[in-house]
């Protein structure tokens, strides 16, 4: 009888451990709540698993998720929201999500026009001249850092970064290391990347990594990218620099360690 009653809950333990590990997704239809119109190529992303997707031509999706997973949607004019996978949209299958239009107001842009003198040694004079300039450190298979300005030590600035444990991207890399590893699981998503491709609202990679947009841009600005980069960048060229910053910034910081 002893045996028999071993014999079960192996079993018992055997099942529960094959249920755990398979998949599941939930199908969803998208919807604008003011027409109930379904809403084609909204961007969807599992922000526990790193997986994308986005709806078709009649607003529906399927991706994969697991009990309590959170799904943020996004899509250009509509406000994003999060979605939290529940037991019973596991259980019963599709649902209907609805998203809301926001009202699209154009920023005043104010544009500075030069006052040309029409002598060519004056008026060349006022034409801003931006340069950017890449460092590499030795040891490192990076492609370099940028930066904005030519300064003797502007290739200490990462250096200085990394080694004073007060400094702002210290902090910020030392204190996220699975956000980092999230932002490396986008990085191996092809649907992921292709949407990053296209969009320029930091949006994703703000939700990823629970910052601000200027918190993510002075992490950029930080790993020695110049300005012009981070207000041309699309969010994929921010996601690649902030990856590639953040694999040095371990490589560094491994070998302080070493040293003491």
């Amino acid at each position: 009888m002893k045996h028999i009653i071993t014999f079960f809950l192996f079993i018992s333990i055997t099942m529960f451990g094959f249920a755990q590990d398979v998949e599941t997704s939930v199908l969803g239809t998208i919807i604008d709540l003011s027409t109930d119109k379904p809403i084609d190529r909204v961007n969807i992303v599992n922000l526990n698993q790193v997986i994308g997707t986005s709806s078709d031509d009649n607003g529906n999706f399927e991706i994969v998720a697991k009990l309590n997973d959170t799904l943020h949607l996004s899509y250009l004019g509509y406000k994003s929201i999060k979605v939290r996978v529940t037991n019973d949209w596991l259980k019963f299958g599709e649902t209907k999500i609805g998203m809301t239009e926001l009202a699209l107001a154009l920023e005043e842009v104010v544009v500075n026009q030069l006052k040309l003198t029409g002598y060519l040694a004056i008026d060349v004079m006022q034409v801003p001249i931006k340069s950017n300039y890449r460092y590499s450190i030795s040891g490192l298979s990076n492609k370099g850092y940028e930066a904005g300005n030519k300064r003797p030590n502007a290739v200490n600035k990462v250096l200085g970064a990394i080694f004073n444990p007060a400094d702002f991207l210290n902090n910020i890399f030392g204190k996220k290391a699975n956000e980092m590893r999230k932002l490396k699981k986008m990085k191996k998503d092809d649907e992921i990347r292709n949407l990053l491709a296209s969009r320029f609202d930091r949006e994703m990679l703000t939700v990823l990594l629970q910052v601000d947009k200027f918190d993510l841009d002075e992490i950029v600005n930080q790993c020695n990218y110049s300005r012009d980069f981070i207000n041309a960048a699309n969010d994929l060229q921010m996601l690649d620099a902030i990856s590639e910053c953040y694999e040095e910034y371990k490589i560094l910081s491994r070998n302080k360690s070493n040293r003491f």
